[in-house]
């Protein structure tokens, strides 16, 4: 059995092949150029491999996760220059007459940690996975299942309240400027004082700034989905960050919940290598062979 994995991000493709054991067995990763030119690459790369039983993909988006719609399997309107409307999922199907999963980057993300946090607690019914790197994303699974019908989760475009020492800054959010993503995306740092976040230094006002609107996201989390877990993920969330975030989390929840310790709450990757999302597309995949298999 040879499971297929595409992390189709807005910067850069990593597609992988797995085993039964959904261990890595070969891997490449390319930027994200033209539509065109990048499905090509990718369709490519799968057609190395004598077979390939069946593909869990994970799309930047917005996409397009209706079954019952038109465009379902389609990246629709996206701030990349060039990939609005574009037929991800219909170009796969017209190469590899095979299952596919098709969500989002963030989902497909969540539901490796939500697989490997099960496998470590029995207990866990679910877990919220946010990633802050280029935008802000968030998938959630609540027992095996993602949250979302019509549609995935645009969490990155919450409001927040503004920090008392940033209201100035206006966000880099097209559509809503101020919104989570405007406020505390890797690209705001630059935005605001023209250094990138990955030149900041640790001790600069600017990561207490977003960490504080961060854990209101973590907040909001808390008390809509009530998860078992949180996971922090992407460029940002360097574990020096998320202990900015769990103590501003602290300030602002004030344990009007009982969410246990915050060290086991608000987390890191439990998958090493950025590969969350590599290993949960991989359970997608057998997902879509059990699903194909069932109608």
């Amino acid at each position: 059995m040879l499971y297929g994995s595409i992390e189709a991000g807005g910067t850069k493709f990593v597609c992988a092949v797995g085993d039964e054991n959904f261990n890595v067995i070969d891997q490449t990763q390319f930027p994200t150029t033209t539509p065109d030119e990048t499905l090509a690459r990718t369709i490519k790369y799968f057609k190395k491999f004598d077979h390939i039983d069946a593909f869990g993909i994970a799309s930047f988006g917005p996409i397009d996760v209706d079954k019952n719609s038109e465009t379902y399997g389609w990246i629709i309107k996206t701030p990349k220059k060039g990939w609005s409307n574009i037929d991800f999922l219909g170009k796969m199907k017209e190469n590899f007459d095979v299952p596919m999963y098709w969500t989002t980057d963030v989902n497909g993300s969540a539901y490796g940690e939500y697989v490997v946090a099960k496998k470590n607690d029995e207990n866990i019914k679910s877990v919220s996975y946010m990633t802050i790197g280029t935008g802000i994303g968030m998938g959630a699974v609540i027992n095996g299942d993602f949250l979302g019908v019509a549609g995935t989760p645009e969490f990155g475009h919450i409001k927040v309240r503004r920090h008392r020492d940033d209201m100035d800054f206006k966000g880099t959010c097209p559509w809503h400027g101020d919104c989570l993503e405007g406020l505390a995306s890797g690209p705001t740092f630059e935005a605001r004082d023209g250094v990138e976040g990955i030149k900041t230094p640790v001790g600069d006002p600017k990561w207490d700034i977003v960490a504080y609107y961060v854990a209101q996201a973590v907040v909001d989390l808390t008390v809509t989905f009530r998860p078992n877990k949180i996971v922090l993920g992407g460029g940002v969330c360097t574990p020096e960050f998320v202990d900015k975030v769990r103590a501003q989390f602290t300030l602002l929840f004030n344990n009007y919940l009982n969410v246990g310790s915050l060290e086991k709450y608000i987390t890191r990757p439990e998958i090493p290598h950025n590969g969350s999302a590599t290993y949960g597309d991989f359970v997608l995949a057998q997902k879509a062979i059990d699903e194909a298999a069932n109608i």
